[in-house]
C-alpha cells in the first residue's frame, strides 16, 4: 500500500520522537501479553504519506498492537492508530499523479502548512515464521515492518507486508474547522478492505 505497507519503497520515514512501547497493564495481571497474545501501546510521531509517497504530515499517534494466536500457529496482528496529524506545506495526500491508486470524490492539490486534525484506522494481517516475543522491545515508530521483526523475529512473514492479499486496513483523516483553517477539502480516508485495491476517498487539501 501507499503508505501504512511496509515495502522497500514505501518505508514510513522517521521522523519520530523517543517512543516507549509497554503492555498495557489492564486490570491486573491477567491482561499482560504472554506467549499466545496480548496488547501492547506505543506513542510515536512519523511522517504519513500520501498519492506517490508524498510526505503531507506529521502524525503523533497512540499506537496499539493487539496479538492474537491462531489454531494452526499463525497470528493475527491488529495495529490501532490514533491521534492528530499537522500538515507540511507541499502537494496534498491525494492530488495529482496517483498512479496504482483508486480515487474516489473530490481531490485538491496543494496544501498549507500547520494545517492541523485527527485521524484514526486500524491494520489487520496474519504473522507466520515466528513466535511471539511480549517482553520485545520496538523502534521509536514501531511501524508494523519494526514490530514484527522485534515481536515475532527476523524471519516472521507478516500478510500485510507482503501485498494487499491477507491484509485489511482503513485510516480516516478530518481537519475540523476547516472553513478558518482555510482548507477546501477537509476529510480523507485511505482504505484497502479488498485484498486487491487501494482506495481514497477525498482528500486534505487547501486548493
Amino acid at each position: 500500500m501507499k503508505r501504512w505497507l511496509i515495502f522497500p519503497v514505501l518505508v514510513v520515514g522517521a521522523l519520530a520522537l523517543t517512543a516507549i512501547g509497554l503492555a498495557d497493564p489492564g486490570h491486573g495481571n491477567k491482561n499482560k501479553p504472554n506467549a499466545k497474545g496480548g496488547k501492547l501501546v506505543f506513542h510515536v510521531t512519523t511522517t504519513d504519506h500520501g498519492c506517490n509517497f508524498r510526505p503531507w504530515a506529521t502524525d503523533t499517534l497512540r499506537r496499539v498492537y493487539k496479538v492474537r494466536l491462531n489454531h494452526d500457529g499463525s497470528y493475527t496482528v491488529r495495529r490501532e492508530d490514533k491521534g492528530h496529524f499537522v500538515t507540511l506545506a507541499g502537494q496534498s495526500p491525494s492530488a495529482d499523479p496517483c498512479p496504482g491508486v483508486i480515487r474516489r470524490g473530490k481531490h485538491g492539490a496543494t496544501l498549507e502548512a500547520g494545517k492541523t486534525g485527527g485521524l484514526h484506522g486500524y491494520l489487520q494481517g496474519t504473522v507466520t515464521g515466528g513466535t511471539f516475543n511480549p517482553s520485545a522491545t520496538c523502534t521509536a515508530e514501531c511501524t508494523s515492518s519494526d514490530f514484527v521483526s522485534a515481536f515475532f523475529g527476523a524471519t516472521a512473514q507478516f500478510t500485510c507486508n507482503n501485498g494487499y492479499a491477507g491484509c485489511r486496513f482503513s485510516f480516516e483523516y478530518t481537519a475540523q474547522r476547516h472553513h478558518r483553517q482555510g482548507l477546501l477539502y477537509h476529510h480523507w480516508v485511505d482504505r484497502g478492505t479488498d485484498g486487491v485495491n487501494e482506495i481514497f476517498i477525498g482528500d486534505i487539501a487547501s486548493t
